[in-house]
Order: C-alpha cells, then structure tokens, then sequence
C-alpha cells in the first residue's frame, strides 16, 4: 500500500465573513499544469462519493465512474490519488469545509496520506466547526487569515483562455494503429532484459507535435481509469498490437515511466524496450501508481487492480477519443441531379484491419489478409525508412507480392 510517511501540515483559512473576493482568489488559484488544483464541492449533498467526484473533475476526468457498483467510494479515491501522484499535483485548496461530515473529512485526509498533498481547508466561520476540530485533533495544522493567504482577493476573476487546439473535434488517423488488432495469441510471462527497440532497427511512425499534444489532451479527459488511457497511448507511440499490450507487467515500465518493455515469441525480432515519450508518461504513471496503491505488488500493467467491469475494448475507447487507423479511400461522390438538395455527408464507419506487416512469425504470415482496404503503415526500419526517403519503395509498401526479400 502507497503512503507517504510525512505528509505536510494541513492549513486551515478562516474567512468568518464568506467573501466573495476571497473565494474568487481561492478558485483563480487553480492551475493543474502548476500542480494546484481547487476544489468547489457539490452544493446539497454528503456524500464522500460526491466529494471523490469533485476531486476528479478537478483534475479533469470525467465523471461519474463507470465499472464500479454505484456507490463503491473506494475506487474514486484510489483513482484521485493514482491521477495526483501522476499528474504531479502538489496543492490541493477545498472551499466550503465548514459544511464538511466527519466521513468527508477523513477521505480527504486519506487521500493526503497517499499522496503527500499539501491540503487547504477553507472555512466560512468564525471558529473550527465541532466536527473539523475532532477530525484534525490528532493531524499536525495551523489556523490562517483569509486576507493573508488569499492576496488576489481585490483582483475581479477573470477566465483563462484555454490553449488553442487545432485538431479539436476532428478525426486523427494514426499509422500506428494500424498494427492495433492481431491474429497471434498472448505471449507468456517474460522477464528478460529486452533491447531497445532501435538497437533492433524498430521505429514506430513518428507523429507531428500537434498531433500529440491532441492526443495527450483527449486521453487525458477522455477516461478516469488510467489503465485504459495508458494502454491506447502506448499503441500510438510503439505500434503495438493488443496481443503485445497484454503482456506488459508494473516492472515492465521503467524509472519515471521512461521506458516500457513489450514482450512477444519472436513478433517484431522480440522483445523490446520501447522509449516513452513525455506526453504519455504520467498516464503510464497513473497506472502503476493505482497497482501500487491497491495492491503494492507487480500485475498485468493494463488491467484495473480495482476490478472494473463493463469498460468499452480499447478500438470502441479509441473511437470515443475520435482515434482510427488509416481509413480506405472513399468512393467518389455520385453526381445529383440538377435542382436537387444534397445528401446530409454520413459519418463513415471506422474500419479496424488486422495488419501483419511488422510481425515475423511464419505463422501469422500466412493468415489471410485482412486490411478491408486500409492503407498499409509505414516501413519501421532504418534501411526502409531511408529508402522510402530516396523514392525506392512503392507508395502502398506492405503488400506481400511488394515487400522486399528477406
């Protein structure tokens, strides 16, 4: 179980007149980038569930849970502290605590053992409720005016522009998840020592900046179990198929999650180290940091120690995140007559292919070919990445009757 041994004092802010200012300076405090974050709890409701909630959504995940029974508190909370530590997040300033239930208390001082956080409390009384006096009775804390720790409470709040995102609400084909679905079986448990995948001459398609910086920004939002993020974002940096994915373990990943190891029975020349890259880092982070909360020992790195259920297969997740493979051309449009409205344009239905270009198994090679039309990914070797460069290899490079001798 993950606990920090010495977490700091908690502050407590006494604003006995429920200013506004103040409370407009405690919510222009928060900045998830900067490792502070405020929470504003749900106004008319108890509930510890409720509170774990408003702690997700300000982290920016999404809410409710779904894969728990309904009114399972546990699992928010250790999803909360997987996504903190991951994440990096240092500060944690709650309003209204005043009007807090000892149960609620006692979840968030949980989660500061876990976590290390640095907890704020802020109180809209004169004095320490009954109930917040009792809970803090044996926690280190100390007592602070509202004018002294809240200096912006003069400045009006304004909102924050967020981050312009050019490929907002737009399709991203990925070349990488061309490889996602695959004809072999799961590989047994491995624990060797595997070489980087560039001493094996592997190179996953490289995607532009913008693209990643999307990517990253809709994994992030998209889910709040960090097992199934991480496992879509480690397809799209190391074109993995799911076969390959299932065999990662917690001590596959490597120091501050800069690496990943992917294991298979001579697929892609074996097993191979993998470079994570640092926008996929702290969701490969929130995944170990959930096994090391639950369970504190080594498990499949890509499956929920919590027990969820009912969560979509990682092509329906991929899909939500509006994240496909290359799509076959579409047919030319039919020419209308004239004087005719036009056809509303249908949403195309995502094609999914079972790809065998990066695998080696005599086997898997002589399964049918199953691409359904989509365009094969790029070559992943230095040699063919280069001649692919000088104009040597044909555009749709991938076809057996095409691909060079080996």
């Amino acid at each position: 179980m993950l606990t920090c041994p010495d977490p700091p004092a908690v502050t407590v802010i006494v604003d006995p007149g429920d200013d506004l200012v103040h409370t407009r300076a405690a919510l222009a405090a928060h900045d998830p980038l900067a490792g502070r974050i405020t929470v504003h709890p749900t106004p008319g409701t108890d509930s510890t569930l409720a509170l774990a909630h408003d702690v997700l959504a300000a982290l920016g995940k999404p809410v409710p849970v779904a894969g728990y029974r309904e009114h399972d508190t546990a699992a928010a909370w250790t999803l909360a502290a997987a996504w903190i530590l991951a994440t990096g997040t240092t500060h944690l300033l709650l309003l209204r605590v005043h009007l807090m239930t000892p149960q609620r208390l006692e979840a968030l001082l949980l989660l500061r053992r876990r976590t290390g956080l640095h907890l704020t409390l802020v109180i809209h009384t004169g004095h320490l409720p009954a109930g917040l006096d009792r809970v803090l009775s044996g926690v280190r804390h100390h007592l602070a005016d509202a004018t002294a720790l809240l200096p912006a409470a003069a400045a009006p709040c304004t909102a924050d522009h967020p981050p312009r995102r050019p490929l907002a609400h737009r399709w991203i084909a990925l070349p990488a998840l061309t490889t996602l679905l695959a004809f072999d079986e799961p590989a047994r448990l491995c624990h060797c020592r595997a070489p980087l995948a560039a001493d094996c001459d592997f190179f996953p398609p490289v995607i532009p900046q913008t693209t990643e910086a999307e990517v990253a920004w809709r994994l992030h939002r998209a889910t709040t179990h960090p097992h199934v993020a991480a496992e879509l974002a480690t397809a799209v940096f190391t074109a993995a198929s799911t076969t390959q994915l299932s065999t990662v373990h917690v001590h596959d990943l490597g120091p501050e999650a800069s690496t990943i190891t992917l294991h298979d029975d001579g697929l892609r020349q074996g097993c191979m180290t993998h470079p994570v890259p640092l926008w996929a880092r702290p969701l490969l982070m929130a995944a170990r940091r959930c096994w090391d909360i639950v369970t504190g020992t080594s498990g499949p790195l890509f499956t929920d120690p919590l027990g969820s259920t009912g969560l979509p297969h990682l092509t329906a997740f991929a899909e939500s995140c509006k994240l496909r493979p290359p799509q076959p051309p579409r047919p030319a449009p039919r020419k209308r007559k004239t004087g005719t409205a036009p056809r509303p344009r249908q949403q195309q239905e995502t094609v999914w292919p079972v790809c065998t270009v990066h695998y080696g198994l005599a086997s898997v090679m002589l399964e049918p070919d199953q691409m359904r039309g989509c365009p094969y990914p790029p070559p992943h070797t230095r040699k063919t990445i280069a001649r692919r460069k000088n104009g040597w290899l044909p555009p749709d490079y991938g076809l057996r009757e095409l691909q060079p001798p080996r």
